[in-house]
């Protein structure tokens, strides 16, 4: 039987969710839609032909009308937690996008909540539902090339010719740390299956960035077992562009290895060991791959009570990392992680 879902949010990201992820999923019906703002419902309708008797602008009419036992919510980051709280308040299971919450405290008030209710809450981290970052995982699990102690991760986008006054990007907070760089924080918990401890971050936004707030930035991460990270993301790079998920080099005892995903070409990785000619690897087979990946999780978790990987709980130390980011890069000071 399908899970029957309540999709909260039909702004830009969320149109897009309802286009290219749940149009095409068999595992789940959309029970209704909700957004608060009349006026983007109206242009959803529209442009997604929805029933107008599923449309709410209030998700507790929605509950009160429809059957469902699941919430996807792709509001702006101010609505996160409080569409969360009153969904699992309502004994609802929840999907939301990243960063699932403004500050720490209240994921973990959203995670307490989850755990109070005994409801799923899961993050769309979807960048590790991919092939190359998940065999890079087994890769250092397996201890192949022995210990990794070092990683350098660069990202490169251009995105600074849009008239300035018209372009949303330019005008959203923190837009590489808080929106991008996220994903690559997490990216990093999830091949190194080590915790961040300390982050040294700077930031900058040249004369001609059409961004409001600094739109590069360079930080190293020092991780649990002593991997150190540095990683340099930027949406103004003139440059080659990198895939979504950044070109990582990972340098190990007894070698290299080299991997890019998320993208227009396909995913890569290349191991160099010692003293032997660079060997590209074959990658697994992966059927669902970046949102209907973390879809078909949420859906999973919640059939069989498994906690996902991308869990709230799962995901506060990337939420952590992400917010002392920027503490370090607005204070100029190295920042500690508990």
């Amino acid at each position: 039987m399908n899970m029957r879902l309540i999709h909260v949010g039909l702004g830009g990201w969320g149109l897009d969710w309802s286009r290219n992820v749940l149009s095409k999923t068999k595992d789940v019906e959309i029970a209704a839609w909700v957004e608060i703002d009349p006026e983007a419902l109206a242009q959803a309708q529209k442009n997604l032909d929805l029933p107008a008797e599923r449309c709410f602008t209030s998700l507790e009419h929605a509950f009160s009308t429809v059957e469902a036992e699941a919430v996807l919510i792709t509001t702006s980051l101010p609505g996160h937690v409080p569409v969360a709280i009153a969904a699992l308040n309502a004994g609802k299971h929840v999907l939301l996008e990243k960063p699932f919450a403004p500050s720490v405290a209240e994921a973990q008030q959203v995670v307490d909540l989850a755990a109070q209710r005994e409801c799923v809450l899961m993050v769309s981290q979807n960048y590790r539902y991919f092939p190359a970052p998940q065999k890079a995982t087994a890769l250092l699990r397996d201890g192949q090339l022995g210990t990794v102690s070092s990683v350098n991760i660069d990202f490169r986008k251009y995105d600074n010719s849009a008239p300035r006054e018209t372009h949303r990007h330019y005008y959203i907070t923190e837009p590489l740390l808080l929106d991008m760089a996220i994903h690559h924080f997490d990216l990093m918990r999830m091949v190194l299956q080590q915790e961040p401890r300390k982050v040294f971050c700077t930031t900058w936004n040249p004369t001609w960035s059409n961004f409001k707030e600094p739109p590069a930035g360079a930080l190293t991460v020092i991780f649990d077992k002593g991997t150190v990270v540095n990683y340099s993301g930027s949406w103004i790079s003139a440059g080659k562009p990198t895939l979504w998920a950044g070109e990582w080099h990972m340098e190990c005892t007894q070698g290299e290895i080299a991997w890019t995903s998320r993208g227009e070409e396909p995913d890569r990785l290349v191991m160099h060991q010692l003293q032997e000619t660079p060997q590209e690897v074959e990658l697994p087979g992966i059927s669902l791959t970046d949102r209907d990946g973390s879809l078909a999780a949420f859906v999973e978790a919640v059939r069989t009570g498994k906690e996902p990987a991308t869990s709230g709980r799962n995901n506060l130390p990337t939420l952590a990392l992400m917010f002392a980011a920027i503490e370090s890069a607005r204070t100029g000071e190295p920042v500690y992680l508990a």
